[in-house]
């Protein structure tokens, strides 16, 4: 932890603690199974501690239904009925991956292959998987149907938000400070903090603007092979919690080992108000693995004319 002072704390070593949003990020979703050899093993995403589901429309076998090298890294499965239950023990390390067969009641063999949540592709836990032998049977259209209307959803939600984002004085702003052009905006920097851990080496500063703060951090990845990103950010109010919008811009999506990339976060002054008062804000950031890499309190001084 680095040393305290007048309107920030920063904190760069990564802690296990996650924002609320990522413990809750578990999903519900149908698999219909394909006669195409190539789409034989589908992938399950699982988290430690977390019970994953496999819902399928038949009476599962248990004696046939087994997993592989799950000791010490999996809770023994459990086959009730038409479901098996899969239960980690611990969070799955990046390059893990375990086998399940599940055989049906009629002989049929279904291969998994057992994931953690990834940054590319995939990265929601599974909380339950309904498997559909039958893709013409009216469940598993209704399934499909269901599964392509929230996928719509989510994507028009993200399209009306990068709408906003695209005319959002606070977006632009936190795109130049990004870019560097510094000058170019109503900020000037009243504070600067340096950190480093195993995995990065940030940058920080701290930015007094007209009725708005910003922070600006510079990240050099150290670490020798895994890229360095942002997976979630998090402004909250210090005393009671409640969620604010930060406007959130970045150089790159992805810091590749050894090199270096530039993320500004911009709040507006209206963030600091709670119950009519003025009040602190945390700010906290989430990179690539869910760990937390930042956090820094911002005090409303920040905005005081």
């Amino acid at each position: 932890m680095l040393p305290l002072r007048s309107v920030v704390l920063i904190v760069l070593a990564a802690s296990v603690a996650l924002a609320s949003g990522e413990r809750d990020k578990l999903s519900v979703r149908p698999i219909l199974l394909s006669e195409h050899p190539d789409d034989a093993t589908h992938r399950v995403y699982v988290k430690g501690q977390v019970v994953t589901t496999l819902r399928f429309e038949q009476p599962v076998d248990p004696i046939k239904t087994k997993m592989l090298g799950w000791e010490g890294r999996l809770e023994p499965l459990a086959v009730v009925r038409n479901k098996v239950l899969l239960e980690p023990i611990h969070d799955l390390d990046d390059d893990e991956a375990i086998p399940v067969v599940v055989t049906l009641i009629d002989g049929t063999e279904v291969p998994f292959l057992l994931r953690p949540p990834g940054r590319r592709g995939w990265s929601w836990t599974d909380q339950q998987v309904d498997v559909f032998k039958n893709r013409e049977s009216h469940a598993a259209m209704h399934a499909a149907l269901m599964d392509a209307l929230k996928k719509n959803d989510a994507l028009s939600e993200e399209n009306q938000r990068y709408r906003k984002e695209e005319t959002s004085e606070d977006h632009a702003l936190a795109a130049l400070l990004a870019s560097g052009a510094l000058v170019q905006t109503p900020f000037k920097v009243v504070d600067r903090f340096f950190g480093k851990d195993e995995d990065a080496e940030i940058d920080a500063q701290v930015l007094q603007g007209n009725n708005k703060a910003a922070v600006v951090f510079k990240i050099k990845n150290l670490a020798p092979e895994q890229p360095w990103s942002m997976k979630s950010a998090r402004l909250v109010t210090l005393d009671k919690g409640h969620e604010r919008a930060v406007a959130i811009r970045a150089t790159v999506r992805e810091i590749m080992p050894g090199g270096s990339g530039v993320m500004a976060f911009v709040v507006d002054g209206g963030a600091f108000m709670e119950d009519g008062k003025l009040t602190s804000l945390s700010l906290e950031v989430y990179r690539h693995d869910g760990m937390r890499q930042a956090f820094i309190q911002l005090d409303p001084t920040l905005i005081a004319r």
